[in-house]
Parts: structure tokens; sequence; C-alpha cells
């Protein structure tokens, strides 16, 4: 009886531990992603100051979003040694453009589909008295795009990513501090590594 029990103990302990795993598992799956790409090459350590700019077309952040993001790459900045100016000579130009738009998903069954009546013009809507079931669900998007452009050879040298950068359904305390996590991320591989040799 008491190596039974012992055993029953012992397995409940294991799969407690499988069901922590799966949960830190899922939780890593499901947070911000950062991805980021380089001028190969190019000597980032040249760069000492560096102006924003607004990346023509590109979707900004309203006036309170768009001045913390700056704030957090600032920092981060500066930490790395570079310096924000207003000066046109800056050494990086520096830009962002974000998504986010929802955007619907739907998933559809028509009885119609196919040679039913209600294609029966040859065109959709003709009458019949097909059914339709849809089904939408919201994909809420929080990318942010951080380019670099060297102004001098008048190209990008740097470009990263962040996903689920920003939520605009949190709480603004809640929304900052994800915006500062991911920019943190971000840039925590900047200036990339140097070829040697």
């Amino acid at each position: 009886m008491e190596s039974g029990g012992s055993a029953h103990r012992g397995c409940a302990v294991v799969t407690s531990r499988i069901i922590c795993l799966l949960l830190v598992a899922t939780t890593v799956s499901f947070g911000q992603e950062v991805r980021y790409n380089f001028a190969s090459g190019d000597d980032f350590s040249k760069y000492k100051t560096f102006k924003w700019v607004q990346i023509n077309g590109a979707q900004q952040l309203n006036q309170i979003a768009d001045e913390q993001l700056k704030t957090a790459v600032n920092t981060e900045l500066g930490e790395k040694g570079l310096s924000v100016t207003t000066a046109d000579d800056a050494g990086l130009y520096i830009g962002y453009q974000v998504s986010l738009g929802q955007e619907k998903q739907f998933t559809s069954y028509n009885t119609d589909w196919g040679y039913g009546p209600g294609w029966r013009y040859g065109w959709y809507g003709a009458p019949g008295g097909g059914m339709s079931t849809t089904t939408s669900s919201t994909i809420h998007t929080g990318q942010i795009d951080l380019d670099m452009y060297d102004p001098a050879q008048k190209k990008l040298v740097w470009r990263g990513t962040a996903s689920k950068a920003i939520d605009t359904n949190a709480k603004p305390g809640k929304r900052e501090k994800n915006l500062n996590k991911a920019v943190a991320k971000l840039l925590k591989s900047y200036p990339p590594p140097q070829k040697k040799g």
C-alpha cells in the first residue's frame, strides 16, 4: 500500500510538471517576436547621432503613443552612445510605420455555392432560396517596423520589426509597458555584430 501511494504521488508530481511546462511553452509562443536585418559591411560604429523622420505613406501612431515610442527608442539608443538631434546632418535618419488596423477574418458556408439558385442568372445575388452562414473574428494587429537610413549613402541600413508591440485594447500603463518592452527587445542586438577579417 505504501509503495502504491508513493507511486500515485510521484505520478501527480510528474503530471503537474508537464502541465507547468506546457503553460510556459504557451506563454512563450504568444509573446512578442522581433526580427531585424541590416546592410552587410556597414560600419555602425560611425553613427553617433540620429534624427526622426516620417516615412511617406506610412501609418503613424497617435500623438501620445508616438511620443512614447520615440522616447523608448531614444533611451535605448542613448544607452548605446547615440544621441537624438533635429539637425539634417545626423548620421542616421530613423522612421517607423505601424500596423494598427483590425482585420476581419471570415469563415463562410453558403448553400448556393456551386450550381444553386443563387447563381441562376450568372451573377451572385439573383433571386434564390439559399442559406448563408458566416462567422467572423477580429485579428488585432500591433506591429512596429523601425527603419534606419544613412542619408549620406541614401540607403536603408537597418530594419527591425516587433510584433505585438501595440495593443490598442490594453490600459494605458500596460500599453506603454508593452511598447517599452518591445523596443528594448528590438534594439537589444543593435549595433549588429561586425564581421571579422
